[in-house]
């Protein structure tokens, strides 16, 4: 299967014409074989035997059993079929339809959305609110810096009064940790905790990952508190 030909080329062209193009975007109009390639590359990573999902075994331990899961920036849905698979309700989006059809075919059960985090609908039949949103595989550095409020924003908007969400990405991509915190508050989540690793590593100054746990800025106070 060549995943270039599920590519739908309408909302291709959509996303390739926004004013506020993300990195991705921008690599995809460069080179129009960029998805392809990257869907192609953790395909043969995963027939490696390549560890390919310890963002997924994390959120899965910080849940609840059969919880509502959404993966902001889900790529080719790996994460997503992992989560799946361990019996959550699972929503992914990403603003690539190739990465989108690669995960339909690889990773089938959660339901999958192409979009724009910073103004997708979700659809009326998925969930709307989530006990966990998590976004990995440096999404928030692929960002246009006009669209990180509004990204951040449906984030918050798309938790549960006490969910959590879980944002992982690496420095020198263009947004600086502490602007990404601020810009998280004003959007309406606090960060909470942060540590340098996926597997929970503290976070220091030297730390050149973030994972950043939030709660909305509105979150009850947690019992016995």
């Amino acid at each position: 299967m060549d995943p270039a030909k599920l590519a739908p080329t309408n909302v291709t062209a959509a996303m390739l014409r926004a004013v506020h193009r993300s990195k991705w975007a921008d690599a995809v109009a460069n080179n129009p074989d960029h998805s392809a390639w990257y869907v192609k590359r953790f395909r043969g990573m995963a027939a490696n035997g390549a560890d390919l999902v310890g963002e997924a075994r994390l959120i899965d331990a910080m849940a609840p059993r059969g919880a509502t899961i959404l993966d902001a920036g889900c790529g080719p849905g790996r994460h997503c079929g992992y989560l799946h698979a361990a019996g959550h309700t699972v929503v992914g989006i990403d603003l690539d339809p190739v990465l989108i059809a690669a995960a339909e075919e690889d990773s089938p059960g959660p339901t999958y959305v192409v979009g724009d985090l910073a103004e997708v609908v979700l659809p009326e039949d998925a969930p709307q609110q989530f006990d966990l949103v998590f976004s990995a595989g440096n999404v928030m550095g692929f960002l246009h810096p006009e669209t990180r409020l509004p990204t951040l924003a449906n984030i918050a908007g798309w938790l549960k009064p006490a969910g959590r969400a879980v944002i992982g990405y690496g420095a020198g991509r263009g947004y600086d940790f502490d602007d990404f915190v601020r810009d998280a508050a004003s959007s309406g989540l606090l960060l909470k905790q942060a540590f340098s690793t996926w597997d929970l590593q503290l976070f220091t100054e030297e730390s050149q990952f973030l994972v950043a746990v939030l709660n909305r800025a509105d979150a009850p106070a947690p019992e016995g508190s």
